[in-house]
Order: structure tokens, then C-alpha cells, then sequence
């Protein structure tokens, strides 16, 4: 989770991942997005060999944001089992690791072409609204947290 500070207010990189709109080009899918309410996710992705938690992290949040970020502190992890809808059918155990992250450099949604088949689009959204706004039950728990350490650590600049 990358956050920032402008205008007095915290910001929080978010992603809308692409799904059915990922087709097509970067107009295209934006049109469809927009037809769409948008369904706001944190940027995650599987840890290659050889990488740790956090490297992937910084990785993943630079590919589906564009934007560059250093750790501020690990928020927690969120655990969960589900079933593969494709193939088995088998459950699958998965631990999610969550950062808070400080913007450090680049553009939102200056993303690599290929990565517009998981990302439709990145934006900031207020960070405030964010336990509101994201899809995902884990992820909006992460967003209170990350609220809590930036009203409990006024220190951290954005």
C-alpha cells in the first residue's frame, strides 16, 4: 500500500484490475472502465524464486502502478483458503503480506502495455475512503490500518 501526502491529505495507490475490460487498447479500456463502477484493489502478485516478501512488493507496486516506493512499515498478513475454479478444483492456502509504502517517484498508471491485462487502470485515492472504497474484505482492513499508523505517526511524510 503506497501512500502520499499532498493538499493536507494522505493519498493511497490504488489499482482497478482489469477483468473482462482488459482487452483492447489503453482507450478502449478506459471507456469500458468508465461505464463500469470501479471495483479498487491494492496492487499484489506472486513471489518470484529467489525474492523476498518485499522485494515483490516494491516490484509488483511499480509494475501495476508506476510508481517507485520505500517501506514505511509491514501492516500484516492476511490469510485465506479458496478453491480453484479451474482444473482440481483444489483448495489453495494463501498468505498475503501487506506494506505500507511511501511514494517516492514516478507517474500513477505509467504502466508497461502488458500489464494492462491486470490493470485497467491505477489512480490515488484518498486514503480516508479507502477501507470504503477497496473490494476486497482483507485489503479494507489493511486501509484502517495504514489510516491508524498515519494519525498515530504524524512524522511520516508523504
Amino acid at each position: 500500500m503506497v501512500i502520499r501526502k499532498r493538499d493536507e491529505a494522505w493519498w493511497m495507490a490504488a489499482i482497478e484490475p482489469a477483468g473482462e475490460a482488459g482487452a483492447g487498447s489503453k482507450k478502449e479500456i478506459s471507456a469500458r472502465v468508465k461505464k463500469q463502477k470501479p471495483v479498487f484493489a491494492l496492487p499484489k502478485g506472486i513471489v518470484d524464486p529467489g525474492e523476498k516478501p518485499l522485494e515483490t512488493a516494491l516490484r509488483e507496486v511499480q509494475e501495476e502502478t508506476g510508481v517507485t516506493a520505500e517501506l514505511i512499515a509491514k501492516l500484516g498478513d492476511i490469510k485465506y483458503v479458496y478453491s480453484r475454479s479451474w482444473g482440481d478444483g483444489e483448495r489453495v492456502f494463501k498468505v498475503v503480506s501487506f506494506y505500507l509504502m511511501r511514494y517516492v517517484s514516478g507517474r500513477i498508471d505509467q504502466i508497461k502495455s502488458e500489464m494492462r491485462v491486470e490493470v485497467a487502470r491505477a489512480s490515488w485515492v484518498h486514503l480516508e475512503d479507502a477501507a470504503k472504497l477497496l473490494a476486497y474484505k482483507g485489503e479494507k482492513q489493511m486501509a484502517k490500518r495504514a489510516m491508524e499508523y498515519v494519525t498515530e505517526h504524524p512524522d511520516v511524510t508523504g
